[in-house]
């Protein structure tokens, strides 16, 4: 009688749910192919007076949505990041982990820029006049070097100081973890309680993120729609000209890994065997923490042990962004070519310290490479308009530099793996299917760096 009365069809879902459960990078496309179509459509045959100011409008708030994160995030994601790090881990292999991740960044980024740099895409493309504003002053190098440390952090929020904002939350991110791991109980509780703000915090920021993600096909069917009614078919080639710059910049930084596997003796072909299902999930998914587990069952069959995988691919995840490095340097080039502003040294200096530094704060889910492209844009006072073109093409550059965050996260942890004694045995020594047979236990070795020292490690896995 009951199985009668409850059991019935389930209702279609809605339109809204629908546009919500479709893919974000499909979303993307369509809309990107949509905007390019109509806006050539305006430019050819023209269209209603209306029309492009409403589309002007709708592209203007996603820009200001993207603003609107940029300095939330930043404080969020840092302080949590390195919350997350006890200091006992903070040793040998720590050390190591950081290094390899740093300086790999600020080569990738270097690498994005070089190349760029040379190819010079969005040379000879102006953005409309009224959406172009004047580059910001940029200070000397000395000046920026100074700005890093801010005298008062509040000021540095009302002015925009992206590099003094992110000195400032790795310096409250360091007294809280000493405060987590405090010998003090009064101190230690204290430290916990706050821990649990800031990872409050991250998922109320996660929140809108997720949000302006969801209008961002949108915002870029406007943006893309309202540059090429006003510039024509003018813009596809810079559009193609920073593609180009990305992807083979991302291939220049995957030659590097296997030069440095070379000269720590690992041996490359067996790495990229491994690597290639982890590789391609990224390139699939666009998330570096989404593809998590892939990686660490990647890592067990090189042979790495858990006591490094376990530590090393969670932080990589949130630290290491070498394809998003990349992708950012080489679209500020395109930026400030659009905007007509040949970049000083002191400015490619300081994209490079915005690079490495936001690196650490970039969240590993699709679309966080926008947000660190506006941090680096406003951190050297150029105009946001042209942000517009790199947001229409994003979703393609994103899968390229997810996959090469993910190589890069590998790279380091087979090479640190092999410079630690018992942390690496050769598959080949062992039985291959030992760690097939781990079964659930890469999650476990996922989450036990983090599933006591840091709640907000679950945040990362998506």
């Amino acid at each position: 009688m009951s199985t009668d009365v409850t059991e019935r069809p389930p209702s279609p879902p809605g339109l809204w749910r629908r546009y919500l459960d479709f893919p974000l990078i499909w979303k993307m496309a369509i809309a990107l192919a949509a905007g390019a179509a109509a806006g050539l459509a305006i430019s050819a045959a023209g269209g209603p007076a209306w029309t492009l100011p409403v589309l002007s409008t709708l592209g203007e708030i996603f820009l200001r949505l993207l603003q609107m994160l940029v300095f939330p995030l930043i404080i969020t994601t840092l302080i949590a990041g390195v919350v997350s790090i006890s200091p006992q881990r903070l040793g040998r292999i720590g050390l190591k982990v950081f290094a390899f991740y740093l300086v790999t960044s600020a080569l990738a980024i270097t690498i994005g820029l070089s190349v760029a740099l040379a190819i010079s895409p969005g040379s000879g493309l102006n953005m409309p006049e009224d959406d172009a504003a004047e580059a910001a002053e940029v200070p000397a190098l000395s000046e920026t070097l100074l700005n890093i440390v801010p005298a008062n952090p509040f000021q540095a929020l009302v002015e925009g100081n992206v590099l003094g904002i992110m000195f400032a939350a790795i310096a409250f991110g360091l007294a809280l973890t000493f405060m987590v791991n405090s010998g003090e109980h009064r101190v230690r509780e204290m430290g916990i309680f706050l821990r649990r703000g800031v990872d409050g915090a991250v998922e109320l920021v996660f929140k809108v993120v997720k949000g302006v993600l969801e209008y961002a096909p949108i915002g870029v069917f406007a943006l893309i729609a309202v540059v090429l009614a006003e510039t024509g078919v003018e813009a596809v080639g810079p559009l193609l000209q920073l593609t180009g710059a990305v992807y083979g910049s991302i291939v220049a930084m995957i030659l590097v890994y296997a030069v440095l596997l070379l000269l720590f003796r690992a041996g490359v072909a067996r790495f990229f065997a491994a690597a290639k299902e982890p590789m391609l999930t990224a390139f699939v998914t666009r998330s570096s923490s989404g593809t998590l587990p892939v990686s660490t069952r990647a890592a067990e069959k090189m042979g790495v042990k858990e006591g490094v995988y376990g530590f090393t691919l969670p932080l990589g995840a949130t630290v290491n962004m070498d394809g998003t490095a990349i992708y950012v340097g080489a679209a500020t080039v395109f930026v400030a070519n659009v905007a007509g502003v040949e970049l000083t040294l002191a400015q490619i200096a300081t994209v490079v310290l915005t690079g490495v530094l936001a690196s650490i704060g970039t969240a590993g889910v699709p679309g966080a490479g926008l947000v660190m492209l506006t941090m680096a844009v406003t951190s050297v006072g150029l105009p946001m308009a042209p942000v517009a073109l790199v947001a229409g093409i994003d979703a393609i550059l994103d899968m390229a530099r997810t996959m090469c965050n993910i190589t890069g996260d590998l790279t380091g942890t087979r090479i640190i793996a092999g410079t630690e004694e018992g942390m690496f045995s050769e598959p080949d020594g062992s039985d291959p299917g030992t760690p097939a047979d781990a079964g659930p236990e890469p999650d476990d070795g996922t989450d036990e760096p983090g599933a006591e020292e840091s709640p907000s490690g679950a945040r990362h896995v998506t």
